[in-house]
């Protein structure tokens, strides 16, 4: 078995559709609208078949949580960028371009190469190799 997909509620899916595609290569399908349930979403698919649905609805409600705080649930994405020199770079390019880094690019104690950032959203993203 493997993970078809997962999927991200968004109140901004023009902005984290350009943000995955910008600084993670994923490739958008075309837009899905349903006027009636005021809903959108895209699925971005990686170039190793792995994919991401971007949904957006009116009934959506923010949340009130912080990155920082452990909780129950889902709590990160970890895209690999295939070496630790593609991992320090794109950390650097995404905190030139305003994005929160969330951790340091470091070799974790169980051995991996790793940095992490916020998306648009808010949602923590693991850089690894």
């Amino acid at each position: 078995m493997r993970i078809e997909h997962i999927a991200l509620w968004t109140a901004r899916l023009e902005v984290m559709k350009d943000f995955y595609e910008t600084y993670f290569g994923a490739k958008a399908n075309a837009k899905y609208t349903n006027d009636k349930k005021q809903f959108g979403s895209y699925f971005l698919t990686f170039e190793s078949g792995a994919r991401l649905e971007l949904m957006e609805s009116a009934t959506t409600v923010p949340r009130s949580d912080d990155a920082n705080i452990q909780r129950i649930g889902f709590i990160h994405i970890a895209i690999s960028t295939g070496s630790e020199e593609a991992v320090t770079a794109l950390t650097a390019t995404l905190r030139a371009h305003g994005f929160t880094i969330h951790s340091e690019p470091r070799r974790t104690g169980d051995g991996y190469y790793e940095s992490s950032v916020l998306d648009p959203d808010g949602n923590v993203v693991e850089i690894t190799v």
